[in-house]
């Protein structure tokens, strides 16, 4: 750990030995750079390699209840950084990255403020393409982008915002949509996110899907019953 650093990542994980390890090797690209302070790696009780490949990158691993936003609660409460930057485990911001959140966060005016990084899938499809255009639109009009864009946000102000509700989807939403849209920043940089989801059901499908979630929750259906549905 670099206790003079101010930004710490966190990464919530379930058995993601596949992409996690792609994953820490960008964050600990920044390690030289004087932006990072360390990995938090917190597993919702991963039945494979996941852990040890943590432990193995030198990222600080906590043992959190199962669920996205209760791991990324845990995670960011035992964080020591002054900043903050959220990542799912398959998303890997690109090599500059840090200079990205370099900026942002030595400006006094983002001390309120959030930023997020411009999504790319692993696909060169023209749907991946589409949907990356779509999800651009729908953080800078409607002020959502989504946890596959990451977070980073000062400490602070996450504390004042209440931090991520303890539900097991949707807590990106709950915490984008307590920020603000004026507060949300678009960083001038990208993370790579997996687009298995997407090749598995259909682009199409699995988008229609999404929104149809997004609709129930802005309707006021529980998470967990939007679980079910999402897959």
């Amino acid at each position: 750990m670099n206790s003079s650093a101010p930004l710490s990542v966190v990464i919530p994980t379930l058995d993601a030995a596949l992409s996690l390890p792609a994953t820490l090797a960008a964050v600990e690209a920044a390690r030289g750079s004087g932006l990072l302070r360390e990995i938090v790696v917190a597993d919702g009780g991963s039945a494979d390699a996941t852990v040890a490949i943590a432990e193995a990158a030198g990222a600080r691993v906590l043992r959190a209840p199962r669920g996205r936003g209760q791991q990324l609660a845990a995670g960011a409460s035992a964080a020591t950084g002054e900043w903050l930057c959220f990542l799912h485990a398959d998303t890997r911001p690109e090599a500059r990255w840090c200079d990205a959140v370099q900026r942002f966060i030595t400006s006094p005016e983002n001390a309120e403020r959030a930023g997020y990084f411009a999504l790319r899938f692993d696909d060169n499809s023209t749907a991946a393409r589409r949907l990356e255009r779509m999800a651009a639109w729908r953080a800078r009009a409607w002020g959502l982008p989504y946890g596959d864009q990451g977070l980073v946000i000062a400490k602070r102000f996450y504390v004042e915002l209440g931090g991520y509700p303890p539900v097991p989807l949707m807590e990106d939403v709950a915490l984008v949509r307590r920020i603000g849209k004026r507060h949300l920043v678009a960083l001038d940089a990208a993370a790579l996110t997996s687009a298995a989801r997407y090749r598995r059901d259909g682009y199409l499908r699995r988008s229609l899907r999404n929104l149809f979630c997004l609709s129930l929750y802005f309707l006021g259906v529980p998470p967990g019953a939007i679980r079910r549905v999402y897959g």
